[in-house]
């Protein structure tokens, strides 16, 4: 089990900035799990193998929403982070998603070929 986030490139983040988008990203997919009783297995699964995460980037916001689409089509958690846009972006700017907890195989599937960030 993983989870995995995708952080866009292409945007103007400091490092901070990035940190904090993915935190985002991962509390939003942790809660949506503890809501949905078809992911709690994956999420209890994860939390025992000590949470792993992988941060990766994307180099465009529709590169980042295909893959988002088919690890809806998966069935595997995601999110969309957007911004406030209270510092360094425009408000509403997609900043990063995130996939999982879900079993590595699928998720690789989408991601694998991404460079770690």
């Amino acid at each position: 089990m993983k989870m995995v986030v995708m952080v866009r490139t292409d945007i103007n983040m400091g490092k901070g900035k990035i940190a904090a988008q993915v935190a985002h990203a991962a509390v939003s997919l942790v809660l949506d799990c503890m809501s949905r009783s078809s992911w709690r297995d994956w999420l209890d699964s994860w939390l025992h193998e000590g949470q792993p995460k992988v941060v990766v980037k994307v180099s465009s916001l529709e590169d980042l929403l295909s893959r988002v689409d088919k690890a809806r089509s998966q069935g595997l958690p995601t999110t969309v982070i957007s911004d406030a846009g209270r510092t360094q972006v425009e408000p509403g700017t997609v900043t990063c998603a995130g996939i999982g907890p879900g079993p590595d195989d699928l998720i690789d599937k989408i991601t694998g070929d991404l460079k770690l960030l």
